[in-house]
């Protein structure tokens, strides 16, 4: 249970992120209700994520799959939350997330596309995955180098009825001045429009980028999920 002063503290972060959403937005010439918040509940306990749920926050993501299971099945009581999985997803653990979650959004290679696409028809279900597509090149980020973009929508399209594409993810790197991240989410927001409009994909309706430190960007080029969890949780805890 959460003690009164987090839950205020955490409904506070909320109401000023929401606030620099709707101003970014504005600035940008956008409704605010275009832009999904998900907030990044990594590293902290399900009762801060009831803390969030108590101040209205439905959406949330997780980077890993040990720690969003647990969490979406303290919080079964509440179905109207949505669960994004926005960490990199193994292929061995992509059976605990199906049926389970909104959206993939780290869909990173092929086998994995196939892997979600095996277990999502065994389910009966169909998966909504958002490409993570890896512009800036860095070696530490994972997801399709744009080049291989092409590749990864024909053949899910053609080969894979069990996952549906809704859009692109991307990270940019973290610069000290955010506005070098431009380039970066204008890069996504090109790619997002090409393949939408090669493919004819009236579902791809998603660009999720921008984090606490770059979301005003992100949202000025156009994504309409931000990934913020520093800026409604508080620091994270990295020693245990």
């Amino acid at each position: 249970m959460v003690n009164d002063n987090r839950r205020l503290e955490i409904a506070g972060n909320l109401a000023q992120v929401k606030s620099k959403i709707e101003l970014a937005c504005k600035a940008a010439g956008r409704d605010p209700e275009t832009v999904k918040l998900i907030a990044v509940s990594k590293n902290f306990p399900v009762s801060d994520v009831e803390g969030a749920i108590s101040a209205g926050q439905l959406d949330f993501g997780e980077n890993r799959v040990q720690e969003l299971v647990p969490k979406i099945d303290a919080l079964a009581g509440h179905q109207e939350l949505n669960w994004h999985l926005i960490g990199t997803l193994q292929r061995n653990k992509v059976k605990f997330v199906i049926g389970r979650v909104a959206m993939i959004h780290s869909v990173n290679t092929l086998r994995l596309i196939a892997q979600i696409d095996r277990l999502s028809t065994a389910n009966q279900c169909i998966t909504d995955v958002l490409l993570q597509v890896n512009i800036s090149g860095e070696d530490t980020k994972f997801g399709f180098d744009p080049s291989e973009l092409d590749e990864a929508f024909r053949q899910t399209l053609q080969e894979h009825p069990g996952v549906r594409i809704r859009g692109l993810m991307t990270m940019a790197p973290h610069y000290d001045n955010p506005d070098d991240t431009l380039p970066v989410f204008r890069t996504a927001n090109e790619l997002f429009s090409r393949y939408r409009e090669k493919y004819d994909l009236e579902d791809m309706d998603q660009i999720s980028m921008g984090m606490t430190h770059d979301f005003r960007q992100a949202i000025a080029c156009g994504s309409t999920m931000i990934r913020v969890g520093t800026a409604i949780f508080g620091a994270r805890d990295y020693s245990n």
